[in-house]
């Protein structure tokens, strides 16, 4: 039997990149198809806010189960098992000839995304500690290229052959999912288990300051996931343009999120993530408000850059403090708040453009992201 490379081997840089990569790519193509599924299914804001709601609650049950047995059993172990199942569930988005097969197809994303997005965390905190430096905004960059490759090919195939886009994106998806197991399976690094008892042998519970990670996973959370969910069905709206354009903002961001995140260590190392993550915060809420209240096609986009540019500051930073210092158990605990809240939290915006509008409901996560630089004086460098 092959043996199981090491922490500290040559592929676990690359190894946790492609996992990375895989997942952003598979929720960049969900994130950017909305509009098409939109057009194509006959849905309303309702029913795109209830498939989100469907993800993000499955998301949450295989968040707590991933990062439990990632502790327990490894991160390499659960993140082989999860990313088959991310696979199969892009797939049936793509196929989804109704909504119900719509939202069984969202039950098997959410949950090979839950498990995954922990266990990747995990690891790839697991290779920064062997490599004594910061990596962690690197990975999620390359998470950002993903879900900008995803968003991408869906504006392509959406000028190029609008009636079959999403299905087209969606087979991609799944094509380099099925190409990039059997690669993980030979390069993915032996992980080490994490224990959460003390000396005497009692359990550890779960520290005071990993709520608050936790509210600030809320804010930049639903500040992606709304930028994500919602960005080209506004632009879509309230420039006028095309639908088949609508995931012009979605790019966007996407764009922005992998500029930042790829410089994000350097800047880790000489400011601290304290002060990135404050930076980020004013930036994303600063987006939002352009979002919020302006009209022209132009400045719509420079408030999306500036969301993108923000909120790729935040979640590396909040998601290395919580893995270092807990595990997988903590980190698990912040990535749920973070990515539940990405995954469902456009839902509750859904809901608030039916009552007000699709800019108004653009000050909740103006607002929320406002608090990151007071919620930062929580976080341990």
């Amino acid at each position: 039997m092959r043996p199981t490379p090491p922490l500290a081997g040559p592929t676990a840089v690359p190894a946790t990149t492609l996992l990375f990569v895989y997942t952003g790519l598979v929720i960049g193509t969900w994130s950017a198809s909305l509009p098409g599924l939109r057009g194509r299914l006959g849905l309303d804001s309702a029913g795109v806010s209830i498939a989100l709601v469907v993800m993000g609650l499955c998301a949450i049950a295989a968040m707590q189960a991933g990062g439990r047995l990632s502790d327990r059993f490894g991160a390499r172990r659960v993140a082989l098992a999860a990313a088959p199942v991310l696979a199969a569930g892009i797939a049936g988005v793509g196929f989804a000839p109704t909504f119900p097969t719509l939202l069984a197809a969202a039950v098997v994303t959410g949950l090979g995304h839950g498990a995954i997005d922990v266990s990747m965390n995990l690891l790839g905190v697991q290779v920064e500690r062997h490599r004594g430096r910061p990596i962690m905004s690197r990975f999620h960059g390359l998470w950002s290229v993903g879900n900008f490759s995803g968003a991408a090919i869906v504006l392509v195939l959406a000028l190029i052959a609008p009636a079959h886009a999403v299905l087209l994106a969606c087979l991609v998806a799944t094509l380099f999912g099925l190409v990039a197991w059997p690669v993980l399976v030979r390069i993915a690094p032996e992980t080490e288990p994490v224990t959460h008892v003390d000396d005497t042998g009692s359990p550890v519970r779960i520290p005071t300051w990993a709520w608050a990670l936790g509210l600030m996973a809320v804010a930049f959370g639903l500040g992606e996931g709304t930028a994500m969910g919602w960005s080209g069905i506004l632009v879509t709206d309230v420039a006028r343009v095309p639908a088949v354009q609508g995931s012009m903002a979605v790019t966007v961001v996407a764009a922005f999120m992998v500029i930042i995140r790829l410089l994000g260590d350097r800047l880790v190392a000489r400011f601290g993530r304290r002060t990135i993550v404050r930076v980020g915060g004013v930036c994303a809420s600063a987006g939002y408000f352009v979002a919020a209240f302006a009209t022209p096609l132009p400045v719509l986009l420079v408030g999306w850059a500036l969301v993108g540019f923000g909120i790729g500051l935040i979640a590396p930073q909040v998601y290395a403090v919580a893995g270092h210092a807990g595990g997988g158990r903590v980190l698990a605990v912040v990535v749920t708040f973070g990515y539940a809240t990405f995954l469902g939290g456009p839902a509750v915006i859904g809901f608030l453009v039916q009552t007000f509008d699709v800019q108004r409901a653009m000050l909740l996560p103006a607002v929320l992201l406002a608090g990151l630089p007071l919620l930062a004086r929580a976080m341990r460098e």
